[in-house]
């Protein structure tokens, strides 16, 4: 049985086409439908309240539904939401869809196939957008929960990551595994250049909301088992374990470092784009291993060369 609150917006340039599918979604009785002439009309709609299901034609003018949906994500990011998103299209051809869900996409109804497909793609849009709603709001939940306890001191209050002395912590106990059981320990530093600039022009609050859509990025980007920290208000700190040094160059963070600096963050003051820096230092236990401070150091060396060059700068650890 359909769920008739939920929330569903239609984003058509031909005034027949939705008209076409706001009559079946109300005759299957959904309630809350929402239309738009075009991807702008749909990202101002959006702003004033999210919907769960967005149905969208691929081909618009001005901005075309993957477009469309690179602005709705970021929306998601900076709002902790989650929107489903459905093309309409007659394209066809494993590629055009493959790189359609690269740039974010759920699901596709073919135009030529409306009235057979339209109302079990919202069934399971349904299902899935509720779920992962659920999921964000039980997470903030616990976040919350989490910044209340007794051991907040080693979690950032505005993030939710680590704090300095988590890093710190953690930092260390991957030095022990590294001396035990081999592998190398990375550090990584991951700073914003003019971060106190960024700090005066936004306000405290827009700057911790950039601060926190960092931190969920960097999230999306690290593999799940490594460490991230907020070490203070311009410094995030990456802890890894890999099986040698070989893994700890540049080009194995790359992808952090792209992530960054090539898509603006959303705050209240607006979208927002930083000039990030990353400094790594690394270690192995053939020479014997450095204390945190040691490698923090060398880290925090290396970070101020990434802001000269613009390039994720590393360095091997040496004993003197």
């Amino acid at each position: 049985m359909p769920n008739p609150q939920l929330s569903i917006m239609v984003v058509d340039d031909a005034k027949f086409s939705s008209a076409v599918i706001g009559r079946a979604l109300a005759q299957a009785g959904y309630q809350d439908i929402r239309f738009a002439s075009s991807a702008g009309e749909a990202l101002v709609q959006l702003e004033k309240r999210p919907v769960s299901v967005l149905l969208a034609d691929w081909l618009m003018p001005e901005m075309d539904g993957l477009e469309l949906t690179a602005q709705v994500r970021q929306h998601d990011e900076a709002t902790n939401h989650y929107t489903y998103i459905v093309l309409l299209t007659g394209k066809d051809g494993d590629k055009v869809q493959g790189e359609a869900f690269d740039r974010g996409v759920d699901d596709f109804i073919s135009k030529t196939s409306m009235s057979d497909q339209l109302l079990p793609r919202i069934f399971a849009a349904d299902r899935v957008s509720n779920t992962i709603n659920r999921l964000l709001g039980e997470t903030r939940l616990l976040t919350k929960n989490l910044a209340s306890l007794e051991s907040r001191n080693l979690v950032d209050a505005t993030t939710a990551l680590g704090n300095a002395r988590f890093a710190r912590q953690k930092l260390g106990d991957t030095l022990r595994q590294v001396e035990s059981r081999g592998g190398a320990c990375c550090c990584l530093l991951i700073g914003i250049e003019n971060a106190s600039q960024h700090k005066r022009t936004l306000g405290e609050k827009a700057y911790n909301e950039l601060l926190s859509g960092m931190a969920r990025r960097l999230q999306h980007l690290v593999r799940p088992l490594d460490i991230l920290a907020r070490l203070d208000d311009e410094c995030f700190a990456l802890i890894t374990l890999q099986e040698d040094l070989q893994q700890c160059v540049p080009s194995s963070f790359r992808r952090l470092h792209e992530g960054l600096n090539l898509k603006a963050f959303k705050t209240s003051e607006g979208f927002v784009s930083v000039k990030a820096g990353i400094g790594m230092a690394a270690c192995d236990n053939r020479l014997g291993l450095p204390g945190e401070d040691v490698l923090m150091t060398l880290a925090h060396q290396q970070l101020a060369l990434a802001y000269q060059n613009g390039l994720v700068n590393a360095a091997r650890w040496q004993p003197e």
